[in-house]
């Protein structure tokens, strides 16, 4: 049974497993799959893109301490974070993946990273 490429249709030649007749329809392939489908979705995680880049670069030693207006200056947007973590000791955790900040006093923030 010849079986036949995923993107283009053409005949595959090789292994038995392939899925495609070349990196070039692959590639093309999975970047229909995985493109973001509405301009609002594109928006939400481009800002979630960013706000992950500035916590990782304040945020070398996976535990550091910075002031709101430095975050507001590099751009970061805190309506957008992907999850919530609330402590047995009240303390509150936002989260952007596995980089995450928590509210301190006078407008001072907690880093930290969440170990995976």
């Amino acid at each position: 049974m010849d079986k036949t490429c995923l993107e283009c249709g053409d005949k595959i030649v090789g292994r038995e497993d392939k899925k495609f007749c070349s990196d070039g329809c692959r590639n093309a392939y999975n970047n229909k799959i995985n493109k973001d489908s509405t301009n609002f979705m594109r928006n939400v995680n481009n800002k979630l893109r960013k706000n992950y880049r500035i916590l990782s670069i304040l945020n070398t030693d996976g535990k550091s301490k910075t002031t709101k207006s430095k975050l507001l200056s590099k751009g970061f947007d805190f309506e957008f974070f992907t999850n919530i973590l609330e402590t047995k000791t009240g303390n509150t955790y936002y989260f952007v993946y596995d980089q995450g900040y928590r509210i301190l006093e006078d407008d001072y923030y907690m880093l930290v990273k969440k170990e995976i």
